[in-house]
């Protein structure tokens, strides 16, 4: 309990960070949730984080996948273009919809203060909060934005449903004022909780919409890294870093930095980081297929390059003591982009993640997700309907494919 103790002392205050310094300042914390920011783009349609918020509140529920014995949150404002001023924060136990458990609304601070200034271009956590949570329980965060945000960092396909009121109701039990729904998050980026072990336990998924769930039912939790994190049932935490559309050698105006860029961030910044799993590349070998603006500039890749890019997150994750593990592509013919050229380009590269050794480890989703009578595509039963991303059964089979020694 000394122990204990004297972390909730040295970790109390909040401390904003630019993004480079932030895993120097998340010793004794490890993560149990997690969301990759990236900038907003209306290129899918309308979204509150294009104009973002103003004399609003916005409530988010996420499911953890660790637990501890208290908290803190991660808020980022790195892709907005001034100050993000946050008057209030409140966590709570979910009950259902915006509604929180009654009795259960801890209001956050930060430096001591219950309102917080974060830089443009920067992140900040709050001081920890006494708050108990168990692995795989829903915890809800409430973000009270008085003054005009301007664009709002964010995650565009978060597959779960966050709520907007009108005024000031972070304390607010029942979720009546939210009438108005996204299924996307904002600022929020972490959910860190205090962690006295030596050990490092928390297992990254990075990657792209497959690791995002994106075509997996909307506030089920059923993403693969939500299942992943069910089978470890708290005996290794679970961080999603997947973000729909993104691809391993190239930048996009919707679908953030390219993996190489984003990666020591995203992934390897999280606290506690042990293990990173990249499943990432099939957006590279197919959006030369696309005209639409969210894929441009969309360049032809060949298996050498993204080797070459693979290669790259490799290093990046030796050089800071992190074990690698390579995924295979999920078979694809049937989808919108596929081409017999672009099939080549994935055998090619799932060939080198199985046999070069170059990975810590390799998980074979190719093989585990593939119909027998017909390898080039997804089995029936796991496919989501657009022969590219799986439904719950495939995210589940995805999950199970995972050899829990290698975490």
């Amino acid at each position: 309990m000394k122990k204990f103790g004297a972390l909730l002392l040295t970790a109390v205050v909040g401390v904003a960070l630019a993004p480079a310094a932030a895993a120097d300042h998340a010793r004794g914390f490890t993560a149990i949730w997690g969301a990759a920011q990236h900038a907003p783009s209306d290129g899918f349609g309308p979204t509150w984080g294009v104009t973002g918020f103003d004399n609003h509140t916005l409530r988010q529920v996420v499911r953890l996948n660790g637990g501890g014995p208290a908290l803190r949150i991660r808020l980022s404002n790195t892709y907005g273009t001034r100050p993000l001023e946050v008057t209030g924060a409140t966590i709570a136990r979910t009950d259902s919809g915006a509604a929180v458990q009654p009795g259960s609304v801890r209001h956050l601070r930060f430096r001591g203060d219950r309102s917080v200034v974060v830089p443009a271009g920067a992140q900040t956590v709050s001081d920890v909060a006494v708050f108990p949570v168990a692995p795989l329980s829903k915890v809800t965060v409430t973000l009270y934005l008085a003054s005009p945000t301007g664009p709002a960092t964010g995650h565009f396909f978060a597959n779960a449903t966050s709520y907007r009121a009108v005024g000031d109701h972070r304390s607010a039990v029942d979720g009546e004022a939210f009438t108005e729904t996204s299924q996307s998050w904002f600022y929020l980026a972490g959910v860190e909780a205090v962690d006295a072990s030596p050990r490092r336990d928390t297992v990254v998924a990075f990657g792209d919409s497959i690791t995002d769930g994106a075509l997996s039912t909307v506030d089920a939790d059923n993403r693969y890294p939500d299942e992943l994190a069910e089978r470890l049932r708290g005996r290794k935490n679970v961080v999603n870093a997947g973000i729909g559309g993104n691809r391993v050698l190239t930048d996009s105006t919707c679908f953030g930095e390219k993996a190489t860029t984003r990666f020591a961030q995203a992934a390897l910044a999280q606290p506690d980081v042990r293990t990173v799993i990249v499943l990432e590349g099939i957006n590279d070998i197919g959006f030369p297929q696309l005209g639409h603006a969210c894929a441009l500039p969309a360049p032809k890749v060949t298996a050498a390059q993204l080797i070459e890019g693979h290669r790259e997150l490799i290093r990046q994750a030796h050089a800071k003591g992190v074990r690698i593990l390579g995924a295979t592509l999920l078979p694809y013919k049937g989808a919108a982009y596929f081409t017999e050229e672009g099939e080549t380009t994935r055998d090619a590269l799932n060939e080198w993640i199985r046999t070069s050794g170059e990975y810590d480890g390799v998980i074979d989703l190719d093989r585990a997700l593939a119909d027998p009578t017909d390898p080039d595509r997804m089995l029936p039963a796991y496919d989501s309907g657009d022969a590219l991303h799986p439904g719950d059964a495939g995210y589940r089979a995805m999950a199970e494919a995972v050899d829990l020694s290698l975490l």
